[in-house]
């Protein structure tokens, strides 16, 4: 079967993997930060709490918080090293082989399937919303839909090229695919928690 021409270098999807890493990087640190400090002060409380809504204690101390058995954030210092490795790979003009493409994309679906776990949670479970979680899933979001993109218009994924075209034209759609996202969980969350309520 033939296959679309892949993109020589996707310059600006690794820019982006680049900025969503240190973004999410800089976020699961200030998390597990505020979590060690709560660990040395159970009387303290983070400097993320706003207010009973807006707050990170509520998801760091939860079960959510730890559903692996040491606190979420821990993932997130060790995960998101690998879109800045990435990211600065392709600008330096590394390729890599299909199935290393494959294993970044299922990596980037597993964290995307826990985001949206957490969000759930959050909204739903805990009625709060934690400033640097929402960091993490402002980065998360976009970054997974970039890259399922990109691995089904390089011809990573088994699609025809028509696939891989219809693909590769969306690319420019992901900041209104990751606005849509962000407009569903604002709705959600508002018609859970009464968020504008809470704040005016």
């Amino acid at each position: 079967m033939p296959e679309a021409p892949a993109p020589a270098r996707p310059t600006i999807l690794a820019v982006w993997l680049i900025l969503a890493g240190a973004v999410g990087w800089w976020a699961a640190f200030s998390l597990t930060t505020e979590r060690f400090h709560l660990l040395m002060d159970p009387t303290a409380t983070a400097s993320c709490d706003f207010s009973v809504l807006v707050q990170c204690t509520a998801n760091l101390e939860s079960p959510q918080g730890s559903l692996f058995g040491f606190p979420n954030p821990i993932l997130g210092l060790g995960g998101w090293i690998a879109p800045i490795v990435v990211g600065a790979a392709i600008l330096a003009g590394a390729r890599f082989a299909r199935w290393f493409w494959a294993l970044f994309w299922v990596g980037m679906l597993g964290s995307f399937v826990f985001v949206c776990w957490l969000i759930s949670q959050s909204i739903f479970v805990l009625s709060t919303l934690c400033p640097w979680c929402m960091v993490t899933w402002v980065v998360t979001i976009p970054s997974f839909y970039a890259v399922t993109l990109h691995v089904v218009r390089s011809g990573v994924a088994p699609v025809g090229p028509r696939v891989q075209r219809i693909a590769d034209s969306l690319m420019s759609w992901v900041p209104l695919m990751a606005i849509l996202s962000f407009a569903v969980i604002a709705v959600l969350a508002q018609v859970r928690l009464d968020v504008l309520g809470s704040l005016f």
